[in-house]
C-alpha cells in the first residue's frame, strides 16, 4: 500500500503519494491546475494541462520532461496512473503558470509543512507508522493526554497538559478549568459498549476540551481508538464533509443525534489500513483550517 497524504488549499484537495525509487512526495498535477484555475471539472483541468504542457514544451520548459506518472486514488474509489511532479517540480510549475492565483498557492504550499499544524501533522503520521499507537491507553484521560503529548511535544509548552483556565470559542465556553478534573473523571467513566455510547463519551470530551488547544485533533484519535477497540471499525473521515461535521459537533452540546448520523454513514472496518488512517490525519487537520 503506497503511502499518502491529501492536502487542502482553499478547501480544494492537493493529492500527494510517496515515490520510493526517490524518496520523496509527488504531487498531483491536475490537482493543482484545478486549485490554480478554481475549478473543480475534471475534464477541463485536464484539457487546460494539455494545452499548458503543448505551451511549455513549445518553449523548451524541462518541466514536461520531468512529469512522471503514479496512481493516486481517484474519487470513484479506483487507483488510476497521473502525472506527478516533486515538490521542486511543483514550484516550477506554479512559477510558470499564467494567472493571478501563484502567488498565495505557492506560499502555502512551501511553508505550509513548517508551521506548528504542519509539524503537527507529521508527526500524527508517525503515530501510525511507528506502531506507537498501540502502547496509548484507550478511552482514558491518560491515554488522550498520551495523543496530545505526542502530536504537540515540542510544538507547545502545554503538550499533554490539563489546562488550568478557562477558554471559550465562537461565544461558546467550554468546561470551567476549576471543575475540569472532576468532569474528565466522569467522562472517563462513560460507557464504550456501542456506537451511541462511545459517540456520547467523545461528544462530552469535547465540552471539556480538557487542552489549551489541539483538541479535536487529538480527541478524533481518540475516539477511532475506541472504536476499533470496542467495535473493530473506525470512521473513514475523508467521507466526512467539514462544514456538516462542524455543525454536528455545534449540535452535540446538547443532541447527539446529528454527529451519530453523520459518524455512522462513514464507519469502516479498514481499522489497520494504513490509508484509512492517513486521510484520517489529513482530514482532521483539515477540519481546524480556518475558512
Amino acid at each position: 500500500m503506497p503511502k499518502i497524504s491529501i492536502r487542502f488549499f482553499n478547501d480544494q484537495e492537493v493529492r500527494a503519494v510517496w515515490n520510493d525509487e526517490t524518496g520523496g512526495w509527488f504531487f498531483s498535477v491536475l490537482d493543482v491546475v484545478g486549485v490554480l484555475n478554481v475549478q473543480s471539472d475534471y475534464t477541463k483541468t485536464r484539457n487546460y494541462w494539455k494545452w499548458l504542457k503543448a505551451k511549455l514544451k513549445r518553449e523548451g520548459n524541462q518541466l514536461v520532461s520531468a512529469t512522471i506518472q503514479l496512481k493516486l486514488l481517484a474519487a470513484d474509489g479506483k487507483r488510476y496512473a497521473t502525472d506527478v511532479l516533486d515538490a521542486q517540480g511543483i514550484t516550477e510549475l506554479v512559477k510558470a503558470f499564467p494567472n493571478n492565483k501563484a502567488a498565495g498557492f505557492l506560499d502555502w504550499f512551501l511553508y505550509s509543512d513548517n508551521t506548528i499544524d504542519g509539524k503537527s501533522k507529521q508527526k500524527a503520521y508517525a503515530l501510525f507508522e511507528s506502531r506507537l499507537i498501540e502502547s496509548i491507553e484507550t478511552g482514558t484521560v491518560k491515554g488522550l493526554q498520551q495523543i496530545h503529548a505526542y502530536l504537540f511535544g515540542g510544538l507547545y509548552d502545554f503538550a499533554g497538559q490539563i489546562r488550568s483556565v478557562n477558554i471559550s470559542k465562537g461565544g461558546f465556553s467550554f468546561a470551567q478549568a476549576l471543575y475540569l478534573h472532576d468532569a474528565l473523571k466522569q467522562i472517563e467513566a462513560m460507557p464504550e459498549n456501542n456506537f451511541d455510547e462511545i459517540i456520547d463519551k467523545y461528544a462530552e470530551m469535547n465540552v471539556a476540551h480538557p487542552f489549551r488547544e489541539g483538541n479535536g485533533r487529538a480527541t478524533r484519535i481518540w475516539l477511532d481508538m475506541m472504536l476499533k477497540k470496542n467495535l473493530r471499525l473506525c470512521i473513514d473521515w475523508s467521507q466526512v464533509d467539514k462544514r456538516t461535521y462542524l455543525d454536528a459537533m455545534q449540535h452535540s452540546v446538547t443532541d447527539t443525534e446529528m454527529l451519530k448520523f453523520l459518524l455512522r454513514s462513514a464507519l469502516t472496518d479498514k481499522i489497520a489500513d494504513r490509508e484509512i488512517f492517513m486521510k484520517g490525519i489529513d482530514y482532521s487537520y483539515y477540519y481546524e483550517e480556518n475558512d
